[in-house]
């Protein structure tokens, strides 16, 4: 980004970890914007028109109607195991929130709070589909973050 305009970034998660990570130690030419759910999220990236967003995979902490995907599809897919099913629901969530996001017309970058080091094939998948999706680990410094950050919006 050049000039005086900040990279703005819309954060998608269930706490407030990254926000607060992100506003702390990455906070020079950033400005953030918080949604706790894939439906806050497409509100957001359609009011707001973030540059990126950096979305959360795990969604353990969301009340369960506010999770996105049919769990009743998912349940049939588990066997009729409802328990699994939900599990599956919440570790994917992120998922589900950027087909949604996708779905509510925002094509810009998004990067997933997931270390796919050791499922790289899934991220080739996934990153075939949609090329402006990245990750950046869940346990990533600032620099990194910042950096990935920068990656995506430049293009």
């Amino acid at each position: 980004m050049t000039g005086d305009r900040r990279v703005h970034v819309l954060v998608v998660e269930d706490g407030d970890e990254y926000l607060t990570n992100l506003s702390t130690f990455v906070a020079e030419g950033m400005r953030y914007t918080q949604a706790r759910s894939g439906e806050e999220a497409c509100a957001l990236a359609r009011s707001e028109r973030p540059d990126v967003v950096y979305l959360d995979m795990r969604f353990d902490r969301t009340p369960v109607e506010a999770l996105l995907g049919d769990l009743v599809a998912l349940t049939a897919r588990f066997n009729g195991d409802v328990a699994r099913a939900r599990s599956f629901q919440q570790d994917n969530q992120g998922m589900f929130i950027l087909r949604a996001l996708r779905d509510a017309g925002f094509r810009g970058p998004v990067i997933l709070s997931y270390d796919f080091a050791s499922e790289e094939r899934r991220f080739r998948a996934l990153s075939s589909r949609d090329p402006a999706l990245s990750y950046c680990p869940d346990y990533a410094d600032a620099n990194q973050i910042r950096r990935t950050i920068l990656k995506a919006v430049s293009g």
